[in-house]
């Protein structure tokens, strides 16, 4: 009698037991792989260029022409060469426009911004910076110096632009945390290490704004028009539903501006009315 108890209760246990609910699975977060023109959904630090038709994996000096003209020609429309815009085969190399730029980069803080101008170590740690940033990020190192160029002229002491947020660094990068600028209190050397982060900022992204980066892979274009698109995200956020390069917000010279600055514009007198 005890035994068949027993025997019952255990029974009984597993019927229960069989006739409790199974536990549901449980999802597991699966992080996508980036793939080319994968949408960004957020912004973040550390991006890099996932449209594989732009990205740059090898940073090569001598990617281009050795010369070009110091000239200046107004583009319009939507950035591709059917558009007249420059094919990057009209590109100067890395080492031709950082050297066209250098004496305008060195003088720069003094003439713009009544600083201590560029010494020749921080232009070394400059051009350090802009090769280590353009080889984790994929992006076209001759487009990042076209920017640096645009936002600061090369200064590594130049003021933040504050609007809305603040615009600090090399690349008046949306709220970055790089900058020998903080509200006038000036660093002179600017350290490695500073310089690097203010080109991150503007490449790779901050906490609150894209970088170059997701500006090309927003483009969504697999043609040279990408850098000229990224350029006017960077500037403005956003490339104006008519896909003219030369309207919507901000400055609208400013493809066109980069675009030049990419095939050799130095000192020539910008000629672009769009923002007359």
């Amino acid at each position: 009698m005890f035994l068949q108890t027993i025997l019952f209760a255990i029974c009984a246990l597993v019927g229960l037991t069989a006739a409790l609910p199974l536990p549901m699975p449980v999802d597991v977060p699966v992080t996508p792989t980036p793939t080319k023109n994968s949408p960004i959904t957020k912004r973040a630090t550390g991006e890099t260029v996932t449209n594989t038709a732009v990205a740059v994996y090898t940073v090569d000096n001598s990617d281009g022409l050795s010369t070009a003209s110091d000239s200046y020609t107004m583009y319009t429309g939507d950035g591709t060469v059917a558009d007249g815009w420059p094919a990057m085969d009209d590109w100067l190399s890395f080492d031709a426009m950082f050297e066209a730029n250098r004496e305008n980069m060195r003088s720069s803080c003094e003439n713009d911004f009544d600083l201590a101008n560029n010494s020749e170590e921080e232009m070394g740690y400059l051009r350090a910076a802009i090769d280590k940033i353009a080889a984790e990020t994929y992006v076209d190192h001759r487009l990042i110096l076209a920017v640096i160029i645009q936002e600061s002229a090369g200064c590594v002491r130049v003021p933040a632009t504050v609007g809305s947020v603040s615009n600090p660094g090399l690349m008046q990068d949306h709220d970055g945390t790089g900058t020998c600028n903080n509200d006038g209190d000036v660093n002179t050397p600017c350290p490695a290490e500073e310089i690097e982060q203010m080109v991150s900022d503007g490449t790779a992204g901050t906490a609150t704004g894209d970088g170059l980066a997701n500006c090309l892979n927003e483009a969504d274009t697999d043609d040279v028009s990408a850098f000229y698109r990224a350029a006017r995200i960077y500037n403005s956020g956003s490339v104006a539903s008519d896909g003219d390069l030369g309207s919507g917000d901000a400055t609208h010279c400013y493809a066109s501006d980069i675009a030049n600055r990419l095939t050799g514009w130095v000192d020539a007198t910008c000629t672009c009315t769009l923002d007359d």
